[in-house]
């Protein structure tokens, strides 16, 4: 059975997002066989920064999608990972075996201040995300 990931949030907008381009990332760099999603309680479409700043590691997420967990709830998910409490709060129940895992990451858009401040949010919770899927990946495949 393939492994199937899923990374849930509220929106599916911006740290799950993340979080999928880097599970994908390191999947295929280090030749991890798995299918990697991202969902949310809602869909509130791919948020334009989160775009930027993977462009910064060479990684392009403009064709992502904005999808809800209903999507996913029939499609052999053997791995939930929540990125942001109200997700895990309010994350339908999986198949008994599907592993899940809650990790509740900053959310860069709720940041208020200058350009720069929200730049450096962005970088921050991007590199905690990057670091965690990496991490992930390395104690579970």
């Amino acid at each position: 059975m393939k492994n199937k990931i899923l990374v849930i949030c509220t929106g599916n907008s911006c740290r799950s997002q993340m979080a999928e381009a880097y599970l994908r990332f390191f999947c295929e760099k280090e030749n991890i066989d798995a299918e990697i999603f991202s969902a949310g309680i809602e869909a509130h479409g791919v948020n334009s920064k989160v775009i930027e700043i993977l462009k910064e590691d060479r990684i392009d997420i403009s064709h992502h999608t904005s999808n809800k967990i209903e999507d996913y709830l029939n499609k052999g998910i053997t791995h939930v990972i929540t990125v942001c409490d109200h997700a895990n709060e309010h994350c339908p129940i999986f198949n008994e075996n599907t592993i899940k895992i809650h990790h509740n990451f900053s959310d860069p858009t709720k940041v208020i201040g200058s350009v720069d401040s929200i730049n450096d949010a962005f970088k921050k919770t991007r590199e905690e995300i990057k670091s965690f899927s990496e991490n992930y990946l390395k104690d579970n495949f």
